[in-house]
C-alpha cells in the first residue's frame, strides 16, 4: 500500500510539473482567429509564450476582424483578434474587448509620388472620389488608383470611421490583407492606400497626416489621429481554458510591452 501511495504521488507531481505555472495541461492548445493586421504581433506573443509555456500551442488564423469576433461569440476560436473597436451590436451579444495594443494606420503612397503629406479632408475627398487626379494635389497629372481593403476588415472598418468615410469609399480595388495593399501600392506609382504601421516597410512610404508622420511615438501620444487599437476578444460569461487564460493573461501584461513594440505596435500602458 506505502508503495502505490508513492507511485501515486509521484505521477501527481510529475503531471503539475508539466502544467507548468499556468495549470495548463502538457498540449494544451489555444485557436485564435482574426484580424491580419495584427499577425506580426501575434507572431511576437506566441514565440515569447512558448518560451514561457512550452507544453500550449497557440494557432493563430488570419481570416479578417469581423470573422474572429464571430468565431469567438458561436465558439469556434477561443480568442478573437480585432484591429478595430467592437460595434455595438457585437458588445450586445456578448463580445468582451482587451486592448492589448494601438497601431496607427498608415496612409501609405508610391515611393515615387512626391505628394507626401495629406490632411484629412484631402485623404477623404481622395477616397470617396472627389479628388481623382494627383495634380488636384500638387503633384503629377495622372488618375489616383485608390486602394483599400475589402469588406469586413477591421483596418477598412477603423480607416473609414476615423476618416468619416464610412460606406462613402470609391475603391479601385479591393485586397484581402493587409501585405496585398502594401504590395500593390509599391507596384503602381499613382496608388494610394491604408495599411497598419506595423505591416509597412521601405517599399512604400508612409504619407504624413496634418503635417504627422505616424510613429511609435505619435500613436501613444495621439498626434497621429488615424490610429486604432488592437484587440483580443472574449465572450461574456463563456469560461476560457486554463491555456487561453495565460495567453490573455500574458498578453495583456507589462511583460508583453517589449515583444509589442519589436512587432511595430504601441504598448497601451
Amino acid at each position: 500500500m506505502k508503495k502505490m501511495f508513492s507511485l501515486m504521488f509521484v505521477t501527481v507531481l510529475a503531471v503539475s510539473v508539466l502544467a507548468g505555472c499556468s495549470g495548463a495541461q502538457k498540449g494544451s492548445t489555444v485557436n485564435t482567429d482574426g484580424s491580419t493586421s495584427m499577425a506580426d504581433v501575434m507572431g511576437a506573443l506566441t514565440e515569447a509564450f512558448r518560451e514561457k509555456e512550452p507544453n500550449i500551442t497557440v494557432n493563430y488564423s488570419g481570416t479578417g476582424s469581423g470573422s474572429g469576433i464571430s468565431g469567438v461569440l458561436d465558439g469556434t476560436c477561443d480568442i478573437g483578434l480585432s484591429s478595430r473597436e467592437l460595434k455595438q451590436e457585437e458588445l450586445d451579444q456578448g463580445a468582451v474587448a482587451h486592448v492589448v495594443a494601438l497601431d496607427g494606420v498608415a496612409v501609405v503612397v508610391n515611393p515615387k509620388n512626391t505628394v507626401t503629406d495629406l490632411t484629412t479632408e484631402q485623404i477623404a475627398d481622395i477616397f470617396t472620389g472627389k479628388i481623382t487626379n494627383w495634380s488636384e494635389l500638387g503633384g503629377p497629372d495622372a488618375p489616383i488608383a485608390v486602394y483599400g481593403r475589402e469588406d469586413g476588415s477591421g483596418t477598412r472598418s477603423a480607416f473609414e470611421e476615423i476618416v468619416g468615410v464610412e460606406g462613402a469609399c470609391v475603391y479601385t480595388n479591393e485586397y484581402g490583407s493587409t501585405g496585398d495593399v502594401i504590395g500593390n501600392v509599391a507596384s503602381n506609382e499613382n496608388a494610394i492606400g491604408y495599411a497598419s504601421l506595423s505591416a509597412v516597410d521601405g517599399s512604400v512610404t508612409a504619407a504624413r497626416v496634418n503635417g504627422i508622420s505616424p510613429s511609435e511615438a505619435t500613436v501613444k501620444d495621439g498626434s497621429y489621429t488615424i490610429q486604432r487599437p488592437f484587440v483580443m476578444v472574449t465572450k461574456e460569461g463563456a469560461a476560457l481554458s486554463k491555456a487561453a487564460q495565460a495567453f490573455l493573461d500574458f498578453a495583456s501584461s507589462e511583460e508583453a510591452a517589449s515583444y509589442i513594440t519589436a512587432a511595430g505596435a504601441v504598448y497601451p500602458n
